[in-house]
């Protein structure tokens, strides 16, 4: 049981191991890409090769390689060997770069596909940048002009403005450290040579890029560290398409000796002996020393492949590349014809675009003139729709100021007709006046008349009383001396004689001073009722005058519209007289006239008393 246990397990873990994939990762970087495959444990190089090619849709596939790196060193993934049985890193996924193996003498010539020719551009310009390729700062500036061209199309002012090159790296960093210029000179050079680009297709700037850099110095050469014997100093040799080169450690440039491929016999090597035989048996076998062994094998395989592609290059091609310039040769055709349609409509289309601008353009303007117009007919009907306005208005206040001016001509000739019977009324008020002012003068005059006839009619009173008190005297003294004493009779005979005497003369002085006292009285009622009747006429011409002053002054300012004085007009020969004038002469008036009753009451008083 125990037996057949053990054979159970063991049949398991067979069945297991079976069932478990038999493949393993591996990412491939290609200079624009990244990719990653699942692979089996039994793939070939060539395999693993042939899958990343047609990813990639390369047909060219003799000048690429798989390099990885191994120890201190790269190394070309070989295509005959299982991919698992060479020294690759054993992560996961392995990791390999699709780079150019081997470089053509001739680009233009030998690179038939467009992929072909962007994979070598962009290995190319990034050995240029590191700095592993070295070129002049002025050829830098132009590959860098080719490389913009290539990844932004033609020079577009309106679009690449200032700066837009600042997160591109164009030049190796010693060029940049070469010259004391800031990024925005060396972009200002680059964009110069830029904008001459015009009209350069992608793929023909990338062509136009390599064709340049096939001419530097150490463009496609593969440098190893090596020592002619093992005294000697160190040496440098270089494998590219042309040969075989030996430099000095110091010096990539320019080569101390060189052997082309078709002066070469035969390459060998033992362990870390390297042996060059020329063709011409005369000249001596040149042999090195390497450090490592590893490094052999890479120069020997290096140095066949660039060999071969040398003795490729000189027959004639296979159908394949036949075919594949052929394609080519019809690709760019028509891709040029397609670029030239396209150019035509490009250039049709810009020149409809800027057609299309002008009309709008034209259109904005016809439609700013026909704005402006509109505005300018909305403004003037505005205006005249104002001028019409105003001018109703001025005709309306020419008829009202027209109206107010025949009203003030109208009252201006009432007010010359006012002011005249005015001026007549004055002068009826002075000969008023002034017969007022005679008539006072008179009952003055007579006032003090009558106050002289009454001190005349007392005297002659007062001389009466003497006159009869000295007849009463001399009658006494008569009756006394000369004649007896009579009778009672006698007596009362003269004493009614003289008392008839008396009574008749006072009863005609009494009358004619009554009389001369009402006559006095009526005078000087009229004289009143006369005064009364010259007050109320100054007190209503007075008023009058200031409401005729005051709708002059009214009209004349609605009329003209400006404040004017009153109006003075002056009298000749006419003595004007104030209304204050006036009644201080009716308040004398009304003074002298009591006076004057009162003397005259006083008078008749006396009078009275003594009658």
């Amino acid at each position: 049981s125990e037996e057949a246990f053990t054979k159970r397990s063991i049949m398991s873990i067979l069945g297991l191991k079976k069932k478990q994939p038999k493949t393993f990762k591996v990412k491939v970087i290609t200079m624009d890409a990244e990719m990653e495959f699942s692979c089996e444990v039994k793939w070939k190089g060539k395999d693993l090769f042939d899958l990343v090619c047609r990813t990639v849709g390369l047909r060219e596939t003799w000048f690429f390689g798989l390099r990885y790196t191994v120890k201190d060193t790269y190394a070309w993934l070989k295509q005959e060997k299982r991919v698992l049985d060479q020294e690759v890193p054993k992560d996961c996924p392995i990791t390999f770069h699709f780079l150019a193996k081997f470089f053509p003498e001739k680009v233009e010539e030998e690179l038939v596909q467009e992929i072909t020719q962007h994979l070598f551009f962009l290995q190319v310009k990034k050995q240029i940048l590191d700095e592993e390729i070295f070129c002049s700062p002025e050829a830098s500036v132009l590959l860098a002009s080719y490389a913009v061209q290539a990844k932004y199309g033609d020079y577009d002012p309106n679009f690449h403005k200032p700066g837009f090159l600042a997160q591109d790296e164009l030049l190796p960093k010693r060029v940049l450290m070469q010259y004391q210029m800031t990024a925005d000179m060396w972009e200002e050079k680059i964009t110069a040579w830029y904008a001459e680009h015009r009209g350069i297709a992608r793929d023909e700037a990338e062509m136009e890029y390599l064709k340049i850099a096939q001419d530097l110095e150490m463009y496609g050469v593969s440098y190893f560290a090596i020592t002619q014997n093992k005294r000697d100093t160190d040496l440098l040799l270089g494998v590219d398409a042309q040969g075989l080169h030996i430099y000095s450690p110091n010096s990539k440039l320019s080569p101390n000796k060189s052997f082309p491929w078709s002066g070469i016999r035969n390459i060998s090597y033992s362990e870390k002996e390297f042996t060059i035989k020329p063709l011409d048996k005369k000249k001596d076998v040149f042999k090195f020393y390497s450090s490592q062994l590893r490094v052999n094998k890479l120069i020997l395989q290096l140095c066949i492949g660039n060999h071969d592609l040398f003795m490729r290059r000189r027959k004639v091609d296979s159908i394949e590349v036949q075919q594949m310039k052929a394609q080519a040769k019809e690709e760019k055709a028509r891709k040029k014809m397609e670029r030239q349609i396209l150019a035509r409509e490009k250039q049709m289309r810009e020149e409809a675009e800027r057609a299309k601008e002008e009309m709008e353009r034209r259109l904005f303007q016809l439609q700013d003139e026909a704005r402006l117009a509109n505005e300018a007919l909305l403004r003037s009907e505005e205006t005249a729709d104002l001028l019409a306005e105003k001018a109703q208005i001025a005709e309306e206040e020419a008829k009202l100021l027209a109206h107010k001016a025949a009203e003030a001509e109208q009252e201006r000739q009432r007010l010359e007709v006012t002011a005249m019977k005015t001026k007549e009324e004055k002068r009826l008020m002075e000969q008023k006046m002034r017969e007022a002012e005679q008539l006072a003068v008179k009952l003055v005059e007579q006032s003090e008349r009558r106050l002289k006839e009454a001190d005349h009619l007392k005297q002659d009173l007062t001389e009466a009383k003497d006159a009869e008190r000295r007849a009463k005297q001399k009658l006494l003294e008569i009756t006394k001396t000369t004649y007896p004493p009579t009778s009672s009779s006698t007596l009362m005979y003269f004493s009614s004689t003289r008392l008839d005497f008396k009574d008749s003369d006072m009863k005609r002085l009494s009358m004619e001073i009554e009389r001369e006292r009402l006559e006095y009285m009526e005078k000087s009622k009229h004289l009143q009722d006369q005064l009364k009747e010259l007050k109320s006429e100054i007190e209503s011409l007075k008023l009058e005058e200031q409401q005729q002053q005051a709708g002059l002054y009214g009209l004349h300012s609605e009329a003209r519209g400006y404040v004017q004085e009153p109006v003075y007009i002056p009298h000749s020969n006419v003595c004007v007289m104030t209304s204050d004038d006036l009644l201080f002469l009716i308040t004398a008036i009304k003074v002298v006239i009591p006076k004057i009753n009162n003397f005259t009451d006083h008078c008749y008083l006396e009078q009275g008393l003594t009658l």
